[in-house]
């Protein structure tokens, strides 16, 4: 029996049919058709899921590139309709980024421990559904800034494939900043020999000391996001937050690329320019009126735009006083840095000040909206300029979508108060803050006609590592992912769909524990016990020693779940199959200020009294959680 889902208004889809595709059979094949790009399968399952081209099977997962009948013109770009049975699977798309948003619906609507990096016990069971879906919005974004804090190619990978697994399709990459320039550009050796040596806090001591990315490095990040169907996004912010570009340059004066004098490029506050290490803002600019100033800029859109395939260049624009450059300049600096973007082929793209008085941006320009004022309030014009100079919009505004800021806290939070900003969310900003918004109407005069999706924004000032970027960045993102995917709602706290996220989200929690990405367990969020069985084997003497569970509780300490009581059947009792039952032992990980708990593992000791295969159940609960039975396999062969 199928549950049919013609428009889901979710993101993160399940159901519960009565009927389950079971997948890991010896038979299952991924068998692709036409020109379908080829799923990677799960680590987790353990099982040799073949991808071959050809007719499928019973039992195939079949990905194809096609028409499916059931999605209009306009939502056939990442549209795709996906079907599961008792007898197999199949996802069909008219493009290749539909097919490969259903591969992450599939991927959903699998056990919680799929994304797990090492091989799990299963069943690996997806209900049989019907689904035809298509996002609200193209372009759904996250913005990793590396230039407060630098991070690794390596780190900016791993997370490209957590955020993929939600349908984020745009990486924006914030290069450089006041603090450090972040990708070696040819011809200016001292932009990063010099300007990525530091980052925010730095203070001229060797901590946070900064780094760059070669050339070929940016290319390979790009090249992974694009497997992932992300869109990468290069910023280097101009004319203001450029103080690292002017330190860098300022003392250049043996490079031939510059026809006049360095020293010419600086408008800043301070003359001559000096680090500073801080969170500060608003007080580098690079002048517009200087030829040096365009010979390291034309170099660096350039080579940018060459290593970039995606449509996009952003040149930045925001926060610059008139104090350093007055409206005229500001304008004159944008205008020219505009039309060198289009000469090289992309789209424009900025914060939503490039709209401001005297500016030219081309038709179809991409504003940024980062204001937290919304409706008609002081800071909202910038949307409305956007729209009267024919630009599209991608709403970002700071009270919802910057997840630098810090989360609410509570007498239950774990937040420390060195992570985080407040300027934009004084209270703190959780979920709710996340979900319960409308890009299309947070301002007077931008609606739906002009915006083209939403972006979070991870800024750097306090976020040294991934770890502590995941921390921030989930699961608010998973909010924002749904915001920009599915239709109009009301979402306020009160609303169901709301509640109804809740809980959605909650089963997430077991998703991102088992996939060893670090979160914030919101208190917000009714986070679920979840746990799956091992396959234990007794030794010669029929004694079984080891991990029987593996236990997903997020915001639940280890001590909560230890206090096992056989007599009540709740706690860690471990139900071995033969009719006994024994008190298991408990270890894991407990929650920091900046992590969440890990998984927990279930040990337990039993001899058997003659050989055989057992089925037995571990039963889990703490607190007011929904207890959780798992069950588990022992062998005495």
């Amino acid at each position: 029996m199928n549950r049919r889902l013609r428009r889901p208004a979710i993101l993160f889809l399940w159901s519960a049919g009565l009927a389950a595709l079971v997948i890991g059979v010896p038979a299952t094949v991924f068998a692709v058709t036409a020109s379908a790009a080829p799923a990677r399968p799960a680590a987790a399952t353990g099982y040799p899921l073949l991808t071959v081209t050809g007719t499928a099977h019973p039992g195939d997962i079949v990905l194809a590139i096609g028409e499916p009948g059931s999605l209009k013109a306009a939502d056939r770009a990442e549209g795709y309709q996906l079907d599961t049975t008792p007898s197999g699977a199949k996802i069909e798309a008219p493009a290749a980024h539909g097919l490969y948003d259903g591969i992450q619906t599939l991927r959903q609507l699998l056990p919680a421990w799929i994304g797990s990096p090492a091989v799990m016990r299963g069943p690996w069971t997806v209900p049989a559904v019907s689904i035809t879906d298509y996002p609200r919005y193209p372009y759904r974004g996250l913005l990793l800034d590396i230039a407060r804090h630098y991070e690794p190619p390596s780190a900016v990978e791993k997370l490209i494939g957590q955020i993929a697994a939600y349908k984020i399709d745009v990486l924006h990459l914030h290069l450089s900043d006041d603090q450090g320039f972040r990708l070696a550009i040819n011809g200016f050796p001292r932009l990063t020999g010099v300007g990525s040596a530091g980052s925010v806090g730095t203070d001229g001591r060797q901590a946070d000391g900064g780094g760059f990315w070669t050339q070929a490095q940016y290319k390979a990040v790009v090249a992974d996001a694009a497997a992932h169907f992300i869109t990468v996004v290069p910023e280097v912010d101009s004319p203001g937050h450029n103080n690292a570009i002017i330190m860098s340059e300022y003392n250049d004066t043996r490079n031939p690329a510059f026809p006049v004098s360095p020293h010419g490029i600086n408008c800043g506050k301070y003359n001559p320019p000096h680090w500073d290490y801080t969170e500060d803002v608003g007080y580098s600019a690079m002048c517009p009126g200087n030829r040096d100033t365009w010979a390291i800029m034309t170099a660096i859109i350039g080579q940018l735009t060459a290593l970039t395939p995606g449509p996009y260049y952003d040149l930045g624009g925001d926060e610059v006083p008139s104090s350093l450059l007055s409206a005229p300049k500001y304008a004159a600096f944008v205008n020219k840095e505009t039309g060198i973007v289009t000469g090289h082929g992309k789209t424009v793209m900025g914060w939503a000040d490039i709209a401001g008085p005297g500016t030219r941006p081309p038709a179809g320009s991409i504003a940024e909206y980062w204001q937290p004022a919304g409706g008609s309030s002081p800071g909202s014009e910038t949307g409305r300029e956007a729209v009267a100079k024919h630009m599209k919009i991608v709403m970002a505004p700071a009270n919802h979508t910057y997840l630098d800021q810090k989360y609410v806290v509570t007498a239950r939070s774990s937040v420390p108060p060195s992570l985080g900003m407040n300027w934009a969310c004084p209270r703190g900003c959780d979920i709710s803050s996340a979900y319960n918004w409308n890009p299309g109407g947070f301002v007077h005069g931008v609606t739906d006609r002009n915006v083209i999706g939403v972006e979070g924004a991870m800024w750097g000032e306090t976020v040294a590592t991934l770890a502590n970027a995941d921390y921030m960045v989930f699961p608010r993102l998973l909010a924002l992912a749904e915001v920009a995917w599915s239709p109009r709602a009301d979402r306020t706290a009160a609303s169901p769909a709301y509640r109804d996220f809740l809980r959605r989200l909650a089963a997430q929690g077991a998703r991102l524990q088992a996939a060893r990405v670090n979160f914030y367990p919101s208190t917000e969020v009714p986070w679920p016990l979840d746990a799956i069985g091992t396959t234990v084997t007794a030794n010669a003497h029929g004694q079984v020693t080891g991990p029987v569970a593996t236990v997903s509780a997020p915001g639940y300490p280890a001590s909560t779940l230890t206090m096992c009581d056989p007599s009540l059947g709740i706690g860690c009792t471990i139900k071995w199959g033969d009719g006994s039952s024994t008190t298991g032992d408990m270890t894991g990980t407990n929650a920091t200020g900046t992590r969440v708990n890990g998984l927990y593992t279930i040990f337990g000791q039993h001899i058997y009294p003659r050989r055989g295969t057992y089925h037995g159940v571990v039963v889990v609960s703490a607190g007011n959680a929904a207890p959780v039975h798992v069950g588990f396999t022992a062998i005495w062969p």
